[in-house]
C-alpha cells in the first residue's frame, strides 16, 4: 500500500531522444545534400568550379566561408599536404594557406615570426596595406583580388596569406621545388666546354641561360597550359634581334592550346602548338644545353622553356641545324669543319648506305670495276631484305634494352648482342657478314646524329628505300629518293624553309654549313631567321678607325 501511494515520476528523456533523432536526421540530410552537390558538379576549370561553389569568384572577408570553398575546391583536409593554418596577429584573424611540399619552411617561419611581435598599436586603418608593405619581410610580395588566381598560385608553389575582413589577399613567392644540379647533358656531350646542363626547375634553367647573356633585351613571357596542369611554360626571345610577328604567332599558338594538361612536357606542347602530323622529321630542335640555346637566342630564334623539362624547344630549325653539334664550335674552324663532314658522311650513311649496297647487289651491273669486291661472297638461307628488316628489328631492340637496362648490366648485354647474336647468327647461316658489317655502319652514323628525333626519322627513311628496292629495284630507288627531298623541301618550321639554305638556295649561307667559319668572319646572323638587327658586330666608328 505504501509503496503504490507514492507518485509516479515522469518520463522526461523522451523528448531530448525525439530532438536528438531530428538533429542526426536533419545532418544527415544536409550530407546528402551536399554529396549530391559534389556529384552533380561538372567544372572544366577552376574558375567555374569556384563559382559554382560560392557564386562568385571574389574572395571573401570572412575566413569559414574562404575556408569551406577551398574544402570543396582544393580538397582541403582531405589532401594532407595542402595547408590552411589560422591565426592571429595584434588582433585581426589571419590564415596561411600552401603547399607543405612546395614552401619553403625557413622564408615561412621568418615572415610569421616577423608578424607574432605586432600589437594592434602597429596597425593602421588599412590594415591590408600595413601588412603588405610594412610587416611581411618578403621581396616578392604581391596582392591577389581573385580566389581562382590565388589558388593557382597556391598549386605552383606560392603561398597566400588571408586576413579577416579583408576582400584581398597577400601572395608570397615561398617556392623551393625539389630539382637536382646541373650536371652535363648525357646526350649532347663534349669534350671540351660548359658541364652544366637544364634540369626539371623552370626557374634554374632560365637563370642558366640569363647567366650567359646579360643583355636587358633578353624577353622571358610567362604562360600556362592546361586546364588541370596548369604548367608553367616560358616564351624567351631577344627583343630587338627576333621577328615580332614569329613571336607574335607563337604566343597566340599557346593561348589557343586548349588541353587539360601537358603532364609529357614538350613533347606533348609541340604536338599541340606546331603540329607536324604522321611527319617522321621533327619541326623543333631539342638542346639541353644552355650555351647552345643562348647562341640561338642570339641568332634571333624564339625558344621555349617548360616547366618539368630538362630540354628546351628552339624554332624555327632546319634539317642542317639539326645536323650541327657543340663540338665543332668547340674545336679551331679548321678541325670543326672537319668533324663537321665526318657528321655528314655517318647521317648519309645511316640513311643511303644499306639501300645503296643492296641496290648493287641486285644489279651487279651498276657496280663500277674498282667496286667488284662488294657484295656477299656466299648466300645465306634468308633472302636480302629478310636479313635487313631482321637486323633493323635487332638493333632497335637493343637500343630500347639499353635505355630500360641498368648501368652495371649494359656492358654484358653488349657482349651478348655483338658474341651471342650476331656471330653465331652468321655462323648458322641465317646472315651473310656483309649485312651486319654495312648495319652496324648505319647505326653508328644514326648514333652520331646529333639530334636523337633526326636519327630515329632518318631510320624510318631507310627502311622505306630498302622495301623501294626489294620491290621496284633502281625505279624504286629513284622514286624513294624524290619523294624524300620533295617531302623534305616541302616541310616547313613556323612558315620556314626545312631545308634552308640547300632550298631556297644561299650561297653564303651554305658555306657556313659546310665550313665552321671563324668567329669574327660571322658578321651577320642567317638571314633564315628574318632578324630586326642583322649585324653580329658593332660598325666601328670613324674615331676608333683612325685612332
Amino acid at each position: 500500500m505504501e509503496r503504490n501511494s507514492q507518485p509516479r515520476q515522469p518520463e522526461k528523456p523522451a523528448p531530448k531522444k525525439a530532438e536528438s533523432k531530428r538533429g542526426a536526421d536533419s545532418a544527415s540530410k544536409s550530407q546528402d545534400l551536399l554529396q549530391q552537390k559534389r556529384d552533380n558538379e561538372r567544372s572544366d576549370s577552376l574558375e567555374e568550379s569556384i563559382k559554382y561553389w560560392q557564386g562568385h569568384d571574389k574572395i571573401s572577408p570572412v575566413l569559414e566561408d574562404n575556408h569551406r570553398t577551398l574544402t570543396e575546391v582544393m580538397g582541403l583536409g582531405s589532401s594532407f599536404d595542402i595547408v590552411f593554418r589560422e591565426m592571429s596577429f595584434a588582433g585581426r584573424r589571419a590564415a596561411l594557406l600552401c603547399i607543405s611540399g612546395f614552401a619553403k619552411d625557413t622564408i615561412i617561419d621568418e615572415i610569421l615570426k616577423r608578424l607574432t611581435y605586432l600589437t594592434p598599436d602597429n596597425l593602421s586603418t588599412d590594415v591590408f596595406a600595413s601588412f603588405m608593405s610594412e610587416y611581411i619581410p618578403h621581396v616578392q610580395v604581391e596582392k591577389g583580388e581573385l580566389l581562382s588566381e590565388s589558388i593557382n598560385k597556391v598549386l605552383s608553389g606560392m603561398s597566400v596569406f588571408f586576413i579577416e575582413g579583408e576582400t584581398q589577399v597577400i601572395i608570397m613567392d615561398t617556392r623551393s621545388y625539389p630539382s637536382r644540379s646541373p650536371d652535363e647533358p648525357t646526350i649532347e656531350r663534349v669534350v671540351r666546354g660548359a658541364r652544366d646542363g637544364f634540369t626539371e626547375t623552370l626557374l634554374s634553367n632560365i637563370a642558366l641561360v640569363r647567366r650567359r647573356i646579360r643583355d636587358p633585351g633578353l624577353k622571358l613571357e610567362m604562360h600556362q597550359i592546361g586546364r588541370r596542369t596548369r604548367t608553367d611554360v616560358c616564351l624567351a626571345y631577344i627583343d630587338d634581334i627576333v621577328d615580332k610577328t614569329q613571336v607574335q604567332a607563337v604566343t597566340d599558338k599557346l593561348k589557343s592550346v586548349n588541353l587539360d594538361g601537358i603532364p609529357l612536357a614538350d613533347k606533348q606542347l609541340e604536338e599541340a602548338i606546331v603540329g607536324g602530323g604522321w611527319n617522321p622529321y621533327p619541326l623543333v630542335r631539342y638542346s639541353e644545353r644552355p650555351d647552345i640555346v643562348a647562341s640561338h637566342l642570339l641568332e634571333g630564334r624564339v625558344v621555349v622553356f617548360v616547366d618539368t623539362s630538362p630540354s628546351v624547344m628552339v624554332l624555327p630549325t632546319t634539317f642542317f641545324d639539326l645536323c650541327q653539334h657543340a663540338e665543332e664550335n668547340r674545336q679551331t674552324p679548321f678541325m670543326g669543319s672537319y668533324l663537321r663532314w665526318v657528321r655528314f658522311l655517318g647521317i648519309f650513311a645511316s640513311m643511303f648506305l644499306l639501300p645503296l649496297w643492296m641496290l648493287m647487289v641486285l644489279h651487279p651491273e651498276l657496280k663500277p670495276p674498282m667496286l667488284d669486291f662488294i657484295g656477299p661472297q656466299k648466300s645465306a638461307n634468308l633472302p636480302l631484305i629478310a636479313q635487313f628488316l631482321i637486323v633493323e628489328l635487332g638493333v632497335d631492340l637493343l637500343r630500347m634494352a639499353a635505355v630500360h637496362t641498368p648501368t652495371p648490366l649494359g656492358s654484358a648485354m653488349g657482349l651478348i648482342a655483338a658474341i651471342l647474336v650476331g656471330d653465331i647468327a652468321v655462323q648458322t647461316g641465317l646472315f651473310v657478314n656483309e649485312v651486319v658489317l654495312y648495319m652496324a655502319v648505319a647505326s653508328i652514323g644514326m648514333f652520331a646524329t646529333p639530334s636523337y628525333e633526326l636519327g630515329l626519322a632518318n631510320r624510318i627513311v631507310r627502311l622505306g628505300l630498302l622495301l623501294a628496292v626489294a620491290a621496284f629495284g633502281i625505279p624504286g630507288f629513284m622514286i624513294g629518293t624524290t619523294l624524300l627531298v620533295v617531302l623534305l623541301t616541302t616541310h616547313r618550321s613556323y612558315n620556314s624553309p626545312y631545308m634552308w639554305p640547300f632550298i631556297p638556295f644561299n650561297a653564303k649561307a651554305m658555306a657556313e654549313i659546310l665550313l665552321r667559319q671563324p668567329v669574327l668572319s660571322s658578321k651577320t646572323r642567317p638571314s633564315f631567321n628574318k632578324t630586326r638587327d642583322n649585324t653580329r658586330m658593332a660598325p666601328v666608328k670613324e674615331d676608333e678607325h683612325k685612332s
